[in-house]
């Protein structure tokens, strides 16, 4: 047996850094922090679901797309939060070889679903401001449902290509991952082999991924400024531009830091790895949990079914304590 192999064949686990440059005596504190943006995160994306599910006001496409959002954003931050959390709070960074490949190709895979909801989101406004007649016939539930399916599915193929790929690789060098969750970069630069054949594949798909839907969201609002443009009433164009804003905020949210990752990386702008995986952190993980708020500030209908909700809460409380008062004032 060659030294690779049986090295490869030792390997049983990798260490997650988390943040490398973080002193012990904060752990405490990140891993509140991450526990908190956990539990923000899971009972706002629920409370979206929820509201979605019980109210037949909001059964509409644009919600149905807001639907499959907050399940993926609820998976995501579930497969990657509570392992960072335990680092720091349990003290516990070590991840199997096999769970360690799972957490990669979920990271990967919940990536790539994302980012076909957010064409979805576009497509929605761009046919809803630009061809509104034909909205209706076109975005109906079936096909919205149709067009979900579809995501969910294909978005499995290049991950798990990814991952195949990647397992059998002999990892004899360190087990350390510098990040705080497993992803394909982090893992096969530590493979004691020449990983180009499988860094290329893998950046032309995360390309592929981000990019085509990119372009056709900037092809959407381009000919969404261009057709609020003609509408002679300012009154019209903000009305039609505030449709939209709710879809552009959470895209922005979702591809501006991306963005700037990787033109900074292309133009020589350089980070710390401490600042590199904060950014990483703060746009996969910032997202989930904002993205209900706006839901709920900037969508009429979801802000009025969710105090539809509160009040239909309160309401009954008030009533059964003034009826108790009411008995106490009345008794002999």
């Amino acid at each position: 047996m060659s030294l690779q192999n049986r090295n490869h064949s030792v390997l049983t686990e990798f260490i997650l850094t988390g943040f490398p440059g973080l002193h012990q005596e904060y752990y405490g504190l990140v891993s509140a922090v991450l526990f908190f943006v956990y539990l923000v995160t899971l009972i706002a994306n629920a409370t979206v679901i929820f509201l979605i599910a019980t109210n037949r006001s909001l059964h509409k496409p644009m919600y149905y797309i807001i639907l499959n959002l907050s399940v993926c954003d609820i998976l995501f931050s579930t497969t990657t939060l509570p392992k960072i959390i335990s680092r720091y709070w349990f003290r516990s960074g070590s991840i199997s070889i096999t769970a360690c490949f799972i957490q990669m190709y979920f990271v990967h895979y919940l990536g790539s679903v994302n980012s076909f909801i957010l064409f979805q989101m576009a497509l929605d406004r761009y046919l809803a401001i630009c061809h509104p007649l034909r909205y209706s016939h076109i975005l109906t539930k079936s096909n919205i449902l149709i067009l979900s399916i579809t995501g969910w599915i294909i978005a499995k193929a290049c991950p798990l290509m990814i991952v195949i790929r990647a397992y059998p690789l002999p990892y004899c060098a360190s087990n350390t991952i510098t990040h705080c969750y497993c992803d394909h970069i982090g893992i096969t630069v530590l493979a004691c082999t020449d990983r180009t054949p499988y860094a290329i594949p893998a950046l032309v798909f995360a390309m592929v991924v981000l990019l085509c839907p990119l372009a056709f969201i900037i092809f959407s609002y381009c000919s969404i400024l261009i057709a609020v443009y003609k509408i002679a009433n300012v009154q019209g164009r903000l009305k039609s531009l505030s449709t939209c804003s709710t879809q552009l905020i959470i895209i922005s949210l979702y591809y501006l830091p991306r963005c700037f990752v990787y033109l900074a990386s292309n133009v020589g702008i350089t980070f710390s790895v401490d600042v590199r995986i904060v950014i990483i952190m703060l746009y996969g993980l910032a997202p989930p949990m904002i993205n209900p708020l706006i839901y709920c500030l900037r969508a009429k209908d979801m802000r009025e079914s969710l105090l539809k909700q509160f009040f239909r809460r309160i309401v009954p409380e008030k009533a059964q304590v003034a009826a108790i008062s009411n008995s106490l004032k009345t008794s002999p």
